[in-house]
């Protein structure tokens, strides 16, 4: 069975870091996409950054949301399954769950499918 387990949530102030780690387990073939979505109170889960893998010659590639461009930096490792977001100068907006998004293929010949992590609480506030 796949998991998603998420770390480095957390309470901050204005203008501090964070950081964000999800590491997939489990028995599958690979993965292909993860990023990380964010969902605060009343409203949508939203996309915040996203990381696909690459070949070797564009390596990954990295998409964010227009909000968090300059502020947030996506990063994955391969070898440990993980994703991590670094966020840095933060503010009340920041404010929600975020959760960790995975696209897995379980074998080779099933198409890809979506996991969740549980969410991580992050707070900005003074």
């Amino acid at each position: 069975q796949v998991q998603l387990v998420e770390s480095g949530g957390g309470f901050v102030q204005p203008g501090g870091s964070l950081r964000l780690s999800c590491a997939a387990s489990g028995n599958f073939f690979t993965i292909y996409t993860m990023a990380w979505y964010r969902q605060a109170p009343g409203k949508q889960r939203e996309l915040v950054a996203e990381i696909t893998r690459g070949d070797l010659t564009r390596g990954d590639l990295t998409t964010y949301a227009d909000y968090v461009k300059g502020r947030f930096a996506i990063s994955r490792d391969g070898a440990k399954q993980a994703v991590y977001l670094q966020m840095n100068s933060l503010n009340a907006e920041d404010t929600a769950i975020y959760y960790c998004y995975a696209g897995i293929k379980i074998v080779a010949t099933l198409p890809t499918r979506a996991y969740w992590g549980q969410g991580t609480q992050v707070t900005v506030s003074s």
